[in-house]
């Protein structure tokens, strides 16, 4: 019989209006022990000073906090954190940022052992709440390395409808984008012999279906918000049971990943990257992808590559290239004639 590895889940998500205002509280109702513990606020200069009050009242809540404000989120920098906790003796690492803060904040808790309390300023993606964090590591290099999820998430609706949209329809992005990822698992898993684990599957088709099939399309809904949190957070669990990336990431990802590393100078986040990787892949899987362009568009995802600075060129380039950014990923691409007239056809089609 096919047993699960034991797999850590979130002891607390909280979804509501002015959490930030008692993170204390709140976390404390789950984890007693934090009380008084020697704590850590992970953010950026930024946010630090774009959220002064709300830093302040936090870093009063968890008895003067140190804040620290990161500079580049890469490895080097989550490393040298962890071993100041480490020295230190912090117990609580307080993460209040987007992904990059995040994502930084995340490793800092696996490597030191830490309680990690993540405190989103903006939904971008599902990284919030997944075992992985994707660091910088040489030039644009970056690398997903295992870690371990939040002990608590709490997300603000005040805080992420007040957040810029591009962050919001990045999330959205992400979230879309898992209806190719999954295909792309159940696929590797045949040509590998093996099953895929159907929980994990259900709950990031949940994550999916829950923002496809959502009525309210107004980013700035606290419904809405509230809908697109729990997906980014399932879909992180989706990831924690699977014991890998895959209910979240197929060849959508690979292509983000060439745009990420061969044209850094395409301003793009990685939700709206993946978002139209979604199309082509759905494409190369042999699926309508009408439904998944009339979704994004409904909740104003420009599909157009060239609205990024995408050319024809660029774009063809990314999806050969695609495959080659994480060797070993079996996905549609390993079976895909990528010829250049079909591909100018995709982008032609996005481009309407």
């Amino acid at each position: 019989m096919n047993q699960h590895t034991r797999f850590n889940l979130p002891l607390c998500l909280v979804v509501e209006e002015g959490v930030f205002e008692h993170v204390d509280e709140t976390v404390a109702k789950y984890l007693p022990e934090i009380k008084g513990q020697k704590s850590l606020i992970v953010t950026e200069e930024f946010l630090h000073n774009l959220y002064a009050d709300k830093v302040a009242e936090i870093q009063k809540d968890f008895g003067g906090a140190e804040i620290y404000d990161i500079g580049i989120a890469d490895y080097d920098q989550a490393v040298s954190i962890a071993k100041k906790v480490c020295i230190e003796d912090v117990k609580v690492i307080i993460g209040f940022g987007g992904g990059r803060v995040l994502d930084v904040a995340k490793y800092v808790a696996f490597v030191s052992k830490a309680v990690y309390i993540c405190l989103p300023t903006t939904l971008s993606n599902d990284s919030l709440a997944s075992p992985f964090s994707v660091l910088g590591t040489e030039g644009a290099h970056r690398k997903t390395l295992p870690c371990k999820i939040p002990t608590a998430i709490l997300v603000d609706t005040d805080m992420i409808i007040n957040a810029p949209k591009g962050q919001t329809l990045s999330g959205i992005g992400d979230t879309i984008s898992k209806h190719t990822a999954l295909f792309d698992w159940k696929m590797a898993a045949e040509k590998a012999g093996k099953p895929v684990d159907d929980f994990a599957y259900a709950i990031a088709r949940m994550a999916f279906d829950s923002v496809y099939h959502c009525d309210d399309k107004n980013l700035c809904s606290k419904t809405f918000i509230r809908i697109l949190s729990r997906s980014l957070v399932m879909g992180g669990l989706a990831m924690e049971i699977a014991g890998s990336s895959r209910p979240c990431s197929g060849s959508e990802h690979l292509f983000a990943h060439a745009v990420e590393e061969y044209y850094p100078e395409i301003k793009l986040s990685h939700g709206q990257a993946v978002a139209l990787g979604s199309v082509g892949a759905c494409v190369f899987q042999g699926r309508d992808e009408e439904p998944l362009l009339k979704v994004c568009k409904e909740y104003g995802l420009d599909m157009n590559p060239g609205s990024y600075g995408m050319t024809k060129d660029i774009f063809a380039d990314c999806w050969m290239k695609a495959a080659g950014t994480r060797p070993g990923r079996i996905s549609i691409l390993d079976s895909t004639d990528l010829n250049r007239e079909w591909l100018d056809q995709i982008y032609d089609r996005m481009a309407e």
